[in-house]
């Protein structure tokens, strides 16, 4: 086998991401953010193909790029400052005039999208409750805006008909139970229209052009959600696709002639383009080896530009007439220094847990990690508590693999895409029952033969992090090292600051995670009140700015941790919130975790 060669954390932060894709009113241009510039800006590429132009010039705050208007070249983006999360809506000229739409100080805004004539736009800001984001309708002309519906009650926004007349809400009760409700705006009226017992998840996923039907995503009467029609005079439901896992998004056309639907099949999209009025499929462009995800159509409905990607390269732009015409590639994202056949794929691979439950991950095994050579490994958890690790290129992960570390992003109890049974079996057994799963693995990867035993670190991001503390603290013999990306230390503190905008989904997270107020129950699963038990090192990256969790989590436990006698390293970014941006932060902080792994874990096994 030839030897893969080693690329530095620069040479794979020399990849430039790119997001978002809005098509010009002309449709010769798609709007997207890139971070080709160190950090996030709005560009325009041209649909025949080219560079992208820089349209924002941002060095401080990223910008990431909404949408062009859709009669001329303005266009909408949002930024914070310093990843605060609150972000204000601007609209950019052609001549870089630019305006905060929302202006004022501690208010977050979002975009919710275009009236059908496309002489208004609907955006939510929680100026008047910071809990709750009331609804606004925005004149493309004016700029003048009006409120349409004032959120007193934790709705989310989620379309408007085209007559204006209804606005589509939803309201989650519990992570297993919502439901939508129809806003008359004439009458000030709420009308639900997805009533019921028991446990059933109702999303709008928008009205079709007509304004007689309203698309829904449901798991009713079902383990796995699908799409279904509701039909808003006879009130009547019917079903439109449905597979052996979730369906996790619609999007139609602006004239309703097509229908692009996601399945989440085993961690992997899976694109499925329909006639909408026949529900005939069609085929999809042809990318090979590659996922498509992320459709959008332009206008006059006669292309789409779709991002593909896989584990070995990040998701690139692509155009193609729906008709089906040879997809033309406009991003070229994978630095030129690398090459794709240095990275490896992710492949699915699963285990029986310690109660013979089958958890599901993602392996991703070097090139060089053999019998005789056994390899150093991780267990990554992710997000959420929740998320999903999905099959797709991300850097730290090839970074690591290449570099020798075999990487297992597992997809523990309480992960969704699996079912809600699966989703909910971790209910208020956080940092117990899903972290005996990452502990568990272990058996599976030693058991592959090329996995060194005495080599096995975690590490993880957000709640990721927190089972990364969990599992020093309370398995402290099973994991040789833990780096913990902005985990959650101490949960009472972090429920009794999350921020106000969340107060809509406060239920729900109780539901899940346990009375907010019970702060004995959350002090039991809080790895810095056990921190004394803390033996193996730690890596700990932190943003300064992070308004989910707060910069004094990491703080506190990296002084635990560190009066132990234990290594601790701690790289802080004083720019940055929950999650790091900016590529200068990135390179320092993925480096610090290659050396960090280098010095405590890759040396393990051999002592």
């Amino acid at each position: 086998m030839p030897s893969t060669r080693r690329y530095t954390i620069e040479e794979f932060l020399g990849t430039t991401n790119f997001s978002g894709a809005s098509f010009s009113a002309d449709g010769a241009r798609i709007l997207v953010s890139s971070d080709a510039s160190g950090i996030y800006n709005a560009c325009a590429i041209a649909t025949t193909g080219g560079s992208a132009l820089p349209l924002t010039h941002s060095t401080e705050d990223s910008i990431y790029a909404v949408s062009y208007f859709p009669a001329d070249d303005r266009f909408l983006y949002r930024s914070d400052r310093g990843g605060n999360e609150l972000e204000h809506l601007y609209v950019q000229t052609p001549d870089r005039e630019v305006t905060d739409l929302t202006p004022g100080a501690n208010l977050k805004a979002i975009f919710y999208g275009w009236a059908h004539d496309d002489r208004s736009f609907y955006f939510g800001t929680n100026e008047r409750d910071p809990r709750y984001f009331d609804v606004y309708e925005y004149d493309v002309e004016s700029l003048q805006r009006q409120l349409v519906f004032p959120n007193n009650d934790g709705y989310d926004f989620a379309g408007a008909t085209p007559d204006r007349r209804h606005l589509a809400l939803a309201r989650m009760e519990t992570t297993a139970d919502s439901d939508i409700y129809l806003w008359d705006v004439a009458e000030s009226r709420m009308h639900p229209i997805t009533e019921h017992d028991g446990d059933i998840n109702h999303h709008p996923a928008g009205f079709t052009p007509d304004g007689e039907s309203m698309l829904c995503l449901t798991d009713r009467d079902s383990e796995f959600t699908y799409l279904m029609r509701y039909r808003l005079g006879p009130g009547t439901y019917e079903e439109l696709v449905v597979a052996e896992w979730d369906v996790t998004f619609a999007r139609l056309s602006k004239h309703g002639s097509y229908l692009a639907v996601g399945v989440n099949n085993d961690a992997r999209t899976e694109l499925l383009l329909h006639h909408a009025h026949t529900m005939k499929r069609l085929p999809l462009p042809s990318v090979p080896n590659a996922e498509i995800r992320a459709v959008s159509f332009s206008h006059d409905e006669t292309r789409m530009a779709f991002y593909a990607s896989s584990s070995k390269t990040p998701s690139d732009l692509f155009v193609s007439d729906v008709a089906g015409s040879e997809p033309i590639c406009l991003t070229r994202s994978l630095n030129e220094a690398i090459n794709a056949e240095d990275l490896v794929e992710g492949t699915v691979v699963r285990f029986n847990s310690y109660d013979e439950a089958e958890i599901p991950g993602i392996l991703y095994r070097p090139a060089d990690a053999a019998g005789d050579t056994p390899a150093p490994a991780l267990v990554f958890v992710h997000g959420g508590p929740g998320g999903q690790s999905r099959v797709g290129y991300d850097a730290l992960t090839q970074f690591l693999v290449n570099h020798g570390y075999l990487v297992y992003a597992i997809n523990n109890r309480g992960s969704s895409g699996y079912g809600k049974t699966f989703f909910h079996m971790d209910d208020r057994k956080h940092g117990d029952a899903d972290l005996d799963d990452v502990v568990e693995c272990k058996k599976m990867l030693v058991a592959t033969g090329y996995v060194d035993e005495g080599s096995i670190g975690v590490i993880g991001g957000s709640y990721g992090g927190y089972m990364v503390l969990a599992a020093l603290a309370f398995r402290p013999e099973a994991f040789e090292v833990g780096v913990d990306i902005f985990g959650i230390s101490n949960w009472y503190r972090t429920l009794q600051n999350m921020p106000v905008w969340w107060e809509s989904a406060r239920k729900a997270l109780e539901q899940e995670m346990g009375d907010f107020d019970d702060e004995e129950f959350f002090r039991a699963k809080s790895p810095f009140f056990h921190a004394e038990r803390i033996i193996k090192p730690l890596a700990v990256l932190q943003g300064a700015n992070d308004p989910r969790v707060l910069k004094i989590e990491s703080d506190e436990i990296v002084e635990a941790v560190r009066a132990n006698g234990v290594p601790v390293e701690y790289v802080l970014f004083d720019d940055e919130g929950h999650g790091f941006v900016k590529r200068e932060n990135q390179v320092r902080g993925y480096q610090a975790i290659l050396e960090f792994l280098d010095r405590h874990l890759a040396r393990a096994g051999r002592r």
